[in-house]
């Protein structure tokens, strides 16, 4: 430990972000470089507490205290060995994690918690840059081939798992470049794409086979793929929409959210010349409270959209954590993001009943009413309050409230996979009901974060490397801590 009184020290700082009114023109991330003293006081406020539990909040299991005082020492070289021997991405989660770790920091109890997202984003950043990233070829090849289905960060993890083992690994992407939701979903004012840019390089050099506007189940057979590879992962992520079943629902203007925050990052790419949806003079309507319906706002303003209003059903989160949810558990708080610092009007426990149009069939408003949630036999529920029902003008809504699982497309059944009854597929671990087919990231567990993603991912590495018979030990994500929990909390 570094400091040892550093968290009394120093306070919690995060990077300035550029000036609303400025950032909105533009696409480019928000947040400006933090000065290294800045950031060596960051890392001193670890307080390398006996039990870290960010070890717990942290789905990959980072091992944080250890390279906070690394950073604390400038230690950059050994700083990122810790965290690449848990993460394959680091410059991905320290961008667009919502960094549970900071959530479970011990110094959270009564104090701001300890800055993980950035330290972490500024050791990936600062190891690019002194040349501690390089390609790290593997040695030998086992002569074992892996097919991985879907470039998200699921399905990038585990091909870069499992090329570090020896196989010969290709991963087939229906898009024009990898990268999934990475590159087709989040914003490049939160991820430029050249981040990703350079690891898929990155990977390239290390022996990874990208086969781009490949869609698997059409312009090459699932068959062929089982009789040419070794074994397959499938890891093409959740991405059948929740739609809203209300009246009005089909007219124009209503859209899922990755209809047009796909397209935008198409047009930002180069990829098409304008996005088919557009916010310009409207009055934007968002459903949905969550990361996407905040990033359906950034772009709406970017767009110069003329009113923005984002509704959400649940009740309006307290500024601080209750009684009811102490650390360390997920803070159930208002989140304000960047995006809602441009620019939006926040309605909470609203209810949405009709979709508005005209003679053209074109959505132009949208009934809704206020609603009251009470306990009911111990669980939480809802009546709409008389009175409140009222229409607000919508020209476009977006509607951003979750994904009930894989694509229905074909692709799972293609394979031989079946699924349960919630649409998920069946497995067993990460291994499918199918033959040699295994299941990573929210393919197989649901939407979730992209840490959990890249978890998903080097699991699903570990179980296929053990079915091929590797001879590379793939590190596994060390559960010991979690034991240690578990028997903590039986205490009396």
């Amino acid at each position: 430990m570094g400091a040892k009184e550093g968290f009394l020290q120093f306070k919690r700082e995060t990077p300035v972000s550029r000036k609303p009114v400025e950032r909105v023109g533009d696409y480019k991330e928000i947040y400006q470089p933090m000065s290294e003293e800045s950031l060596n006081h960051q890392a001193a406020r670890c307080m390398d507490c006996g039990v870290p539990f960010c070890h717990s909040g942290c789905p990959l299991g980072n091992v944080i205290p250890e390279f906070n005082d690394a950073v604390y020492e400038k230690d950059w070289k050994g700083a990122i060995e810790i965290l690449r021997s848990t993460n394959n991405f680091p410059e991905f989660t320290g961008r667009i994690c919502p960094a549970p770790c900071e959530a479970s920091c011990v110094l959270g109890i009564n104090k701001d918690p300890v800055a993980i997202e950035l330290i972490e984003k500024t050791i990936a950043e600062k190891a690019y840059e002194l040349g501690l990233i390089t390609p790290k070829i593997p040695e030998s090849r086992t002569g074992k081939k892996v097919a991985v289905i879907g470039s998200g960060p699921a399905g990038l993890a585990a091909a870069d798992q499992l090329n570090q083992a020896g196989h010969e690994v290709t991963v087939f992407e229906k898009d024009a470049k990898p990268g999934g939701l990475l590159r087709y979903g989040i914003p490049d004012f939160k991820l430029e794409k050249w981040v990703i840019d350079r690891r898929i390089e990155l990977m390239v050099e290390e022996g990874v086979i990208f086969s781009c506007k490949t869609d698997v189940g059409f312009n090459i057979k699932a068959e062929n793929i089982l009789a040419n590879f070794d074994a397959v992962v499938l890891a093409t992520g959740a991405a059948q929409p929740r739609a809203l079943n209300i009246p009005g629902n089909d007219l124009k203007g209503v859209h899922f959210a990755m209809d047009f925050l796909g397209k935008q990052n198409q047009v930002i790419a180069g990829e098409i010349d304008e996005n088919p949806i557009s916010a310009k003079d409207k009055h934007v309507i968002v459903i949905g409270g969550g990361d996407t319906g905040s990033d359906c706002i950034g772009t709406s303003n970017r767009h110069g959209a003329k009113s923005i209003t984002q509704l959400e059903l649940l009740p309006k989160p307290p500024k601080q954590r209750t009684d009811e949810n102490p650390w360390p558990e997920w803070p159930m708080t208002l989140k304000t993001s960047s995006s809602h610092e441009e620019g939006a009007d926040r309605m909470f426990s609203i209810l949405t009943k009709e979709f508005i149009g005209n003679d053209k069939g074109e959505v132009t408003g949208l009934s809704l009413a206020d609603i009251e949630w009470k306990s009911v036999d111990g669980k939480m529920t809802f009546e709409e309050l008389p009175g409140t029902q009222r229409t607000i003008p919508c020209d476009l809504a977006f509607l951003a409230i979750g994904y009930l699982g894989p694509s229905q497309n074909g692709l799972l059944e293609a394979f031989g996979v079946k699924r349960m009854e919630n649409t998920l597929p069946k497995s067993k671990g990460y291994k499918s009901s199918a033959p040699k087919v295994f299941l990573a990231g929210d393919m197989r567990r649901g939407q979730s974060l992209v840490v959990w993603a890249i978890s998903e991912g080097r699991e699903a590495a570990v179980a296929v490397n053990e079915y091929l018979g590797g001879q590379a030990d793939l590190p596994k994500k060390d559960e010991s801590f979690f034991h240690v929990l578990d028997e903590f909390e039986s205490l009396d």
